[in-house]
């Protein structure tokens, strides 16, 4: 029995890997566009971390579907939440790529 959970436990880690690494390109075509000029990698990752698990397969699925308008307002509305602007904050050195 622990050798199937343990199996089913790398295998929903995969695909939360997987949806996250797609939710990340999404995002960052975002806030490139969005904000040109600075370092996405950082942001994009404080939006990710601060996104639920919905919000990442939604934004996600835009890596296949194509991003809209909705994806774009659903990413500057996570970001706009406390924990991504704290975070975004925290990492305000590394926006500017200084």
């Amino acid at each position: 029995m622990a050798t199937v959970l343990t199996g089913c436990n790398a295998m929903n880690d995969a695909a939360d890997n997987l949806a996250r690494d797609r939710a990340k390109t999404v995002v960052n075509g975002v806030v490139d566009r969005q904000f040109p000029g600075v370092n996405a990698a950082p942001v994009t990752d404080c939006i990710i971390d601060a996104a639920s698990a919905n919000e990442i397969l939604t934004i996600a699925g835009a890596s296949v579907s194509g991003v809209t308008q909705s994806t774009v307002d659903q990413v500057l509305e996570i970001a706009r939440r406390p924990e991504a602007v704290q975070c975004i904050a925290e990492n305000s050195m590394t926006l500017f790529g200084g």
